[in-house]
């Protein structure tokens, strides 16, 4: 099968794909990822999390590709340092917040280096900076110096009809000026509408020299299938909705049963 894909470079997910509910790196993913550099194929990594909130993979991975945190908000070499970066325009900014906030979900804002919340005791707080290994600011409100540095600004709620139906209208009303798109069922990333995953894939080819079609897509959620469209081939993970695997070229296990692992031998590699 891989023969027949000329496959140079695979870019992965995190949450959902790459590592476990827990947020663990599986030892079968670390040896998929060397199975991957022994066949000479770059992985590379894409998320909305912060870049420095996927540091804790790099070094078991030996990551040599590139990083596209913020959803491709901004693209770091392993080593942290900036490739590029993309600010949301101020005014989508200020527009975004007042349709999270309107909409009664909780509000995040990340600039190229800090977290910023409103409320360190709100719903997903504990969980994302034990996800990410570093602490938010508490700030009263987010400043007009604070939304002009926003890299990604985030809608969080766990009534998840809600936070589906702010990405809807988000998507209408920011129209081109911003990206809009679930990474979880409880957040909505809002980013540069050049910082989403089908961006990634056409920055990636650029850096790398290689075309779209010779790069292979895993993820899990409704923003990953903006990937699955601008790449060669995609994989879709077993915990992934209907929805997205229906957009894939192939469906592999689930992140609790090694899905990663499985799609890099299967589908990339070919060796069962």
């Amino acid at each position: 099968m891989s023969g027949q894909r000329d496959i140079r470079l695979l870019l992965a997910d995190v949450d959902g794909t790459l590592v476990t509910q827990d947020k663990v790196l599986t030892e079968q993913a670390v040896a998929a990822a060397q199975q991957l550099r022994d066949a000479g194929i770059t992985l590379a990594l894409t998320s909305g999390r912060p870049p420095r909130g996927m540091n804790m993979v790099i070094a078991p991975l030996r990551l040599e590709g590139a990083i596209a945190g913020f959803n491709g908000g901004v693209l770091v070499h392993p080593d942290l340092s900036v490739i590029e970066s993309h600010l949301l325009d101020a005014a989508a900014a200020k527009l975004t917040l007042q349709l999270i906030l309107d909409s009664g979900l909780d509000a995040w804002l990340y600039t190229e280096q800090e977290w910023l919340i409103r409320d360190a005791k709100a719903p997903h707080v504990a969980r994302e900076t034990w996800t990410v290994k570093f602490d938010a600011r508490v700030v009263a409100s987010f400043s007009d110096a604070d939304l002009a540095d926003a890299v990604k600004i985030v809608g969080v709620s766990d009534d998840l009809d809600r936070v589906a139906a702010c990405e809807k209208q988000a998507q209408q009303k920011l129209g081109a000026r911003a990206s809009a798109a679930r990474s979880q069922p409880y957040y909505l990333d809002v980013t540069h509408p050049q910082a989403n995953k089908g961006n990634v894939v056409t920055t990636l080819a650029k850096l790398n020299g290689i075309t779209p079609e010779q790069i292979a897509t895993i993820g899990d959620m409704p923003n990953d299938v903006l990937m699955f469209r601008k790449s060669g081939f995609s994989i879709a993970m077993g915990n992934a909705s209907d929805e997205v695997k229906a957009q894939a070229s192939a469906v592999t296990d689930s992140n609790e049963n090694e899905g990663f692992a499985k799609a890099v031998r299967k589908f990339i590699l070919n060796a069962g």
